[in-house]
């Protein structure tokens, strides 16, 4: 298996090196990618060192088999013909191919199959915030149809990459040593505060963000159920939190998504409220699954289940998931690529 990462001096970059190492990812041959910053910088991986190379348009990804990329979505459009020109399956985890209707869409949790029709060779890994969200909803789908969602999205520094994490903890020494904080990642200081914004504004009043948890859902889930979405940047590091408002065709009670929970793929349920038992961002850095708790019925609809999430957005949200798309990929043996 020849594998190539693009992007990979990054924060999910870098990721990636972590999260296939960790699961014992078969790699015969590994080709690291930067841009012109990155290139030269060396990484370690299973003992050896390998060297950043310049991403360019050339023939470098000739017998590579699958490639991770995560530089962007300008330069994900730019290079894929180049990264798929030999055949290599580019598993890509920016936004720029996911609501191409010939690119799948995939969270294996909810539709792997989906992975085998990919007419360009390119696979597109969703919005961290929707991950988690749908490997939760598709255990309460599992039960009753979900016919709308109400969400708000409490998200973490890491959403916009290493510098930003960086930022948060220098604005909080800044603030405590007494000294202005520096600004340049977000729109404020993250410090001690929160900012109801993610992306940029559309013309409905909603973000960008807010509108790939409504796009993306429908199609990962081949559902026609609509989700309203608030998304906020709040200050912790690295996982993002969700509190979900679920309303389904049938009533579903509070023990049976409990149970679904507990059974469902890639989830885990903390549920003990008279204990104080509840995920929270500081306990579930670089854990794999998404966690579950406060699950309670909707005062306000019948027909409605609460519950609350958290995830690690460079791990689920990100890296996990689309390494998952590639193990599914060799064990219906698509690769490594017959050549």
């Amino acid at each position: 298996m020849k594998v190539a990462i693009v992007g990979a001096s990054g924060a999910v970059g870098q990721e990636f090196l972590r999260v296939l190492d960790e699961r014992n990812f078969p790699i015969d041959e590994l080709i690291l990618f930067g841009s012109q910053r990155s290139a030269g910088r060396k990484y370690t991986f299973r003992g050896k060192e390998y060297e950043v190379k310049l991403l360019q348009h050339n023939d470098d990804f000739k017998g590579v088999d699958v490639a991770f990329t995560s530089a962007g979505g300008g330069t994900s459009k730019e290079f894929a013909e180049t990264i798929t020109k030999y055949g290599a399956i580019m598993i890509d985890n920016s936004s720029a191919f996911r609501m191409d209707e010939d690119v799948p869409l995939v969270v294996p949790e909810c539709n792997a199959e989906d992975a085998l029709c990919r007419p360009r060779n390119i696979i597109a890994n969703p919005n961290c915030t929707t991950i988690m969200m749908v490997v939760a909803l598709q255990a309460l789908e599992n039960i009753s149809h979900i016919k709308r969602v109400h969400v708000s999205s409490y998200q973490a520094a890491s959403g916009a990459g290493a510098a930003a994490m960086a930022e948060l903890y220098e604005q909080y020494r800044q603030v405590l040593a007494g000294e202005k904080p520096t600004v340049e990642k977000f729109a404020y200081q993250l410090a001690f505060n929160v900012i109801p914004q993610i992306d940029v504004f559309t013309e409905n009043g909603y973000t960008k963000e807010e509108m790939k948890m409504y796009n993306e859902t429908k199609k990962i889930m081949h559902t026609d159920c609509a989700v309203s979405a608030m998304c906020v940047r709040v200050p912790s590091l690295r996982c993002h939190s969700e509190s979900v408002w679920a309303e389904t065709e049938e009533p579903v009670s509070v023990e049976q998504f409990q149970e679904a929970i507990r059974n469902g793929k890639g989830l885990q349920l903390e549920d003990n409220p008279a204990e104080k038992v509840y995920p929270m961002p500081l306990f579930h850095e670089n854990c794999d699954d998404v966690f579950v708790g406060r699950v309670r019925k909707d005062l306000a609809n019948p027909n409605g289940i609460t519950f609350w999430l958290v995830s690690d957005q460079i791990k689920k949200g990100a890296a996990l998931n689309a390494v998952q798309i590639a193990e599914y990929l060799i064990e219906q043996g698509e690769l490594p690529l017959k050549k």
